[in-house]
């Protein structure tokens, strides 16, 4: 089963916690330092909540769709090249405490989009040190 990822940019990641755990009738499915990810069975969504600064309005950081496995990303990878647009592949990284295969493309607006499997758990949210580097153009390749 695929289901799409939004994941949102929070200033205050304890209050966007209560309030989803509420919004959603869930609590979510894994929470970390500065992270928080559920698993919303319906509607079908992965919401993941990543802290921000204090102060700053929540915003999109990333959109997703969470497919089952690599054979998957692949196919997606392949798709998304034959029609035109720009990809950029990671194997085995580590983003949002897992490890992952994914593809990467940006919309027209440079909204960037993730077609993702999870393989299995990690202890960091991001393979780099700035852990502030998902949703950027400059920075999507070292982080979710």
């Amino acid at each position: 089963m695929s289901r799409v990822q939004l994941a949102l940019r929070v200033a205050d990641l304890d209050a966007s916690i209560a309030f989803y755990s509420r919004l959603f009738g869930t609590e979510p499915a894994k929470v970390r330092p500065g992270y928080a990810g559920f698993a919303v069975a319906e509607p079908p969504l992965k919401l993941v909540l990543i802290e921000g600064e204090d102060g700053e309005a929540t915003r999109l950081d990333h959109l997703g769709v969470e497919v089952e496995s690599t054979g998957e990303v692949t196919a997606a990878t392949d798709r998304l090249a034959a029609a035109g647009l720009i990809t950029l592949e990671e194997k085995d990284t580590s983003c949002c405490y897992a490890v992952q295969d994914k593809v990467w493309v940006h919309g027209p607006g440079q909204e960037p989009w993730e077609v993702y499997v999870v393989k299995g758990d990690a202890d960091t949210l991001s393979k780099g040190e700035d852990s502030a580097c998902c949703g950027t153009a400059e920075k999507a390749s070292a982080c979710c």
